[in-house]
């Protein structure tokens, strides 16, 4: 039988997210870490010796965190019928971005994102990558008559990005009225 506990540097990773999300990058310190993690102190930084590559492991935890969830939707949801399908589907995976365990990555990620700026390696990362759930925007996109799917899928989730951003941000909640009509511009 496999031992299925995650190893050191995954939990230690995990734990950032969670540092990072509630305290902002000025917070995420190898000792905060060590707190969450409830592990001795000095353990992340046997682990990862700087900040930055404390840093570098939370991003590629996000990233493998994210791009399985997003396979696992992609590949649990058929190519929706109809914009309106679309609509929801979006609309339920920006509620999600915004509750729970969701708003959790989401917060860490656009911290990260913005990090990025001046960390280039970081930015490497975190570009986007192709996945189940972005091949069924193409699909739908593509099945509509859309010539350049791949382009209008980039733009129509980059778009929902936005409203997801903002709502963290503001407070509220992404409405399906606000994702019809990004999904309507993306099919004309």
């Amino acid at each position: 039988m496999l031992d299925e506990r995650p190893d050191r540097r995954t939990v230690l990773a995990d734990a950032a997210i969670d540092v990072l999300s509630e305290s902002g990058m000025r917070g995420l310190t190898h000792r905060a870490v060590d707190r969450t993690a409830g592990l001795p102190s000095g353990t992340t930084s046997a682990y990862f010796r700087t900040r930055q590559a404390l840093l570098t492991a939370l991003v590629r935890r996000l990233v493998a965190l994210d791009q399985a969830e997003l396979q696992a939707i992609g590949e649990a949801t058929p190519v929706p019928r109809d914009a309106e399908e679309l609509t929801a589907g979006l609309a339920a995976f920006c509620s999600g971005r915004l509750t729970g365990e969701g708003r959790r990555r989401t917060l860490a990620r656009y911290a990260c994102a913005i990090e990025s700026v001046h960390h280039a390696e970081l930015r490497e990362i975190l570009v986007p990558r192709e996945n189940a759930g972005r091949r069924t925007v193409v699909e739908f996109l593509s099945r509509e008559g859309v010539r350049d799917a791949e382009e209008r899928t980039l733009t129509l989730l980059t778009c929902v990005d936005g409203l997801v951003f903002d709502r963290l941000v503001n407070g509220g909640a992404v409405t399906e009225e606000e994702i019809g009509g990004l999904v309507a511009s993306a099919l004309r």
